[in-house]
């Protein structure tokens, strides 16, 4: 029976980036349950940097991933990373309040986002209704090559020894005193000294399964469209566009327009799919804040982001399971805080110091600790 010294479960982005550092200093397995890597939330995320996005400790992890975006380690990809894009997050009148206290919450940690007019931001986006009075630009903001970067975890993972393997989802666990044994798919088994859960929607099942507390993970789900754009117009240029309360989001995507209601319906761990009903909603927000009149919806899709109760991810050792570690409720920001949660994860799990950057924007292990609820 092959020991491995630590076993991560899952390779969507989290499990394909920790295991990437980890793998340096240690002999790591990823099983996967699917037979793609990523298929879920991974697979379908919107693409997103905005370093204004998600609540302080998520918005810390992303700018701390910001020069890993800017200048990936040498032999990580031949390509950028990153397209610059902007952001506008818009209001109406009845919305400033929440516009002023974006602004009040970002201003401190030295984003380069900057007040404009309503006028300013149809300038950018001409199909904004005049409704819009107000808008914060960040000019920093930009695309993720999603497939790119989680595509480079996983190929310098193998390149640093990690074993991948598709098709083994996890069917039993068992607790032996110094670590553990794992039954997966088609009969096989492997013994690990530490569990890295990075399940994703599944985290807490996972944890089930092998004795340990749930820590509370909510899937919820997200629905995508993808619409034509107005006649006419190029598109490429602007923004992405969000809603100030997140009602709503779009952006170019491909020649087109990817939208959402920026939906989170609670759901249980599944392969999600878009309800007629969210595409509807997403539809009619988009068509309220904008001159658009969609007569047709190209594609729809969902995914689950998977949150905890603080929507904070959950990092760490568990408390009354010292050889199980929780890397789990990234909530949909993912990939563009993965280069610093793998970082800190890394850290925690082989218990070395927490490299000074990621220190330096108090990030550490109390935070995300599993015990925070205990």
């Amino acid at each position: 029976m092959r020991h491995y010294d630590y076993l991560v479960i899952g390779s969507g982005i989290a499990g394909a980036s920790i295991a990437c550092e980890l793998a340096d200093p240690a002999s790591v397995l990823v099983v996967e349950r699917e037979a793609s890597h990523g298929y879920h939330t991974t697979g379908r995320s919107a693409a997103m940097f905005i370093e204004s996005y998600g609540n302080a400790w998520i918005r810390r992890l992303t700018g701390a991933s910001r020069a890993f975006f800017d200048a990936p380690p040498d032999g990580f990809c031949d390509h950028p990373l990153l397209r610059r894009r902007g952001c506008l997050n818009i209001a109406t009148r009845d919305q400033l309040p929440a516009l002023d206290a974006l602004v009040a919450d970002i201003v401190a940690e030295g984003s380069g986002m900057r007040e404009i007019s309503g006028e300013a931001a149809r300038a950018m986006v001409p199909i904004l209704r005049p409704d819009v009075i107000a808008a914060v630009f960040e000019p920093d903001s930009s695309d993720i090559d999603t497939h790119g970067l989680h595509a480079s975890y996983l190929c310098m993972a193998r390149s640093r020894g990690v074993d991948l393997r598709l098709n083994a989802g996890v069917e039993r666990i068992e607790h032996r005193g110094t670590g553990w044994r794992i039954a997966l798919a088609g009969g096989d088994a492997i013994e690990a000294r530490v569990i890295v859960n990075a399940a994703g929607a599944w985290s807490d099942a996972i944890a089930e399964l092998a004795g340990v507390r749930r820590v509370g993970l909510e899937p919820r789900r997200r629905t995508v469209i993808l619409i034509d754009p107005p006649a006419g117009l190029a598109i490429e240029t602007w923004p992405t566009v969000i809603d100030v309360d997140e009602q709503f989001y779009f952006k170019p995507e491909s020649g087109r327009l990817l939208a959402s209601p920026a939906d989170e319906t609670p759901s249980a761990p599944v392969d999600a799919a878009p309800e007629e009903l969210d595409i509807a909603i997403c539809v009619d927000r988009i068509e309220a804040a904008t001159t658009l009149s969609i007569s047709h919806v190209r594609r729809s899709w969902a995914g689950l982001r998977t949150f905890a109760p603080d929507r904070t991810p959950v990092i760490g050792y568990d408390p009354d399971m010292a050889d199980f570690f929780w890397f789990a409720g990234q909530g949909g920001y993912g990939m563009q805080t993965a280069p610093a949660a793998a970082r800190l994860g890394a850290a925690l799990a082989l218990k070395r110091e927490i490299p000074s950057d990621l220190g330096e924007r108090g990030l550490g292990p109390a935070p995300f600790s599993p015990s925070r609820w205990r």
